[in-house]
């Protein structure tokens, strides 16, 4: 596979990018290899600078569940545009936008549009701050809720451990605030609880379909555990469903589970591929958000007309498509089915975690339940699979502990060949 031109870019990005990058996933490092530079992308395709052509499941880490450039979300843009890209003033588009995320998503009775996930979950966490008056939260090692200071914070060595950053910068202090439990484990939350006080913890956030440290599902009763201690100690529950939201169900795992949390943070599709973010839920809580009420969350380009296009966009088309979402389940399940089948015959242990259109392989022959089994998964085998996969045109997220994304837009024979390439990069991975 020639990549000339991609490592021309990327040699000519160092010197004005810090890693060369605008985020550090995309640098490629955990699978030993320089990035790609994409040129161009339709459906479930995309081509870098090289000319080297992929199946793509990545899918921008999320928001392309159409496939790339839509006929009509590209059109929506269009129009959009050629009336003007920002006006830093109100438009329709926005109460269009939140209206067809309340119908969604009836949970949501408010909801304020902002430009990321980060911006999202850190106002909802400023939200349930003001809301209770307590200062505490408590997150789950592994989940993600953007870049943060109260987010960036590491699992410690054990449940009732204070924050630690997991970045310089963040200052100690402020990193204290964060305590962390683990995912799919209710004891870990009740001893935080136990330790600390219900009195002085003000959220608990969670992803509740992890998606940070490769796809993990809560268990059963987990989520609604965590509905059970929010309610009893008078605790805000945010569920951050900026990659479920939209993805795993139409009403996002709130409705695949039958949970309902106190705030959700939102982003990805509900941008059909801009840059958007959204935090909603109960009108008591949302209403003490500026200017209704006295807690500050502004954004220029909040509710952009860009963004509401093809976020508006797009959920029309998913809502117009008739049984969209068991269409993809079942596209997700077939290529699901063809990779485990295809390890069992190549005697490779694997584990295999999917939510509908969201999967991850982990190599490891342990389940992966939450961060610390995660962890024990093979990246050296996986970087080799990733690079073999890649060569064969398939194009994977480059982490052992990032999202797969199959699109409305996959064909039969996308999947057909995506398990072929599977069953190459397999027999390759063997040799580490």
């Amino acid at each position: 596979m020639n990549t000339t031109q991609s490592d021309r870019l990327f040699a000519r990005a160092k010197n004005h990018i810090p890693g060369g990058v605008n985020s550090p996933v995309r640098a490629f490092r955990s699978v030993n290899r320089t990035p790609l530079f994409i040129h161009h992308a339709s459906g479930s395709h995309i081509t870098d600078v090289d000319g080297n052509e992929f199946i793509d499941y990545v899918g921008s880490w999320g928001p392309l569940i159409l496939g790339h450039a839509h006929p009509r979300v590209v059109g929506a843009l269009q129009r959009t545009a050629e009336r003007g890209t920002s006006y830093g003033a109100p438009t329709e588009l926005e109460i269009e936008l939140a209206e067809m995320v309340k119908s969604f998503m009836p949970n949501i009775e408010l909801v304020r549009m902002v430009n990321s996930g980060t911006e999202a979950t850190m106002s909802a966490v400023r939200l349930a701050r003001a809301y209770t008056g307590k200062t505490r939260i408590i997150k789950f090692a592994g989940c993600y809720h953007g870049h943060a200071d109260g987010f960036l914070i590491k699992a410690g060595s054990g449940a009732t451990t204070l924050g630690v950053p997991d970045s310089p910068g963040v200052p100690p202090a402020y990193a204290s605030e964060t305590l962390i439990a683990t995912f799919n484990d209710l004891d870990s939350v009740e001893t935080i609880i136990r330790h600390y006080g219900g009195d002085t913890v003000a959220a608990i956030i969670v992803e509740p379909v992890a998606g940070n440290m490769g796809v993990v599902p809560p268990v059963d009763g987990f989520l609604s555990g965590l509905r059970s201690i929010a309610d009893r100690e008078k605790i805000v529950l945010i569920f951050d469903e900026v990659m479920t939201g939209f993805r795993v169900a139409r009403g996002g795992a709130q409705e695949l589970y039958n949970v309902k949390p106190d705030l959700t943070t939102l982003g990805k599709i509900i941008g059909g591929g801009l840059p958007v973010g959204a935090y909603g839920g109960k009108k008591e809580i949302m209403q003490l958000t500026a200017p209704k009420g006295p807690v500050y969350q502004a954004g220029t380009l909040s509710g952009n007309p860009l963004a509401m296009a093809a976020g508006l966009e797009t959920l029309r088309i998913i809502s117009e498509e008739r049984d969209f979402y068991e269409k993809l389940e079942g596209i997700s399940a077939t290529l699901a089915e063809g990779f485990l089948e295809e390890a069992r015959k190549a005697g490779i242990p694997v584990q295999l975690n999917r939510v509908g259109s969201m999967m991850t392989l982990f190599f490891t022959p342990e389940g992966v339940l939450d961060y610390n089994t995660a962890l024990k998964s093979d990246t050296k085998r996986f970087a080799a699979y990733f690079q073999e996969m890649l060569k064969q045109g398939i194009y994977l997220p480059p982490s052992q502990f990032e999202a797969f994304f199959i699109s409305f837009a996959h064909t039969p024979h996308d999947i057909e060949k995506t398990i072929e390439a599977h069953r190459e990069a397999l027999k390759q991975s063997m040799t580490i």
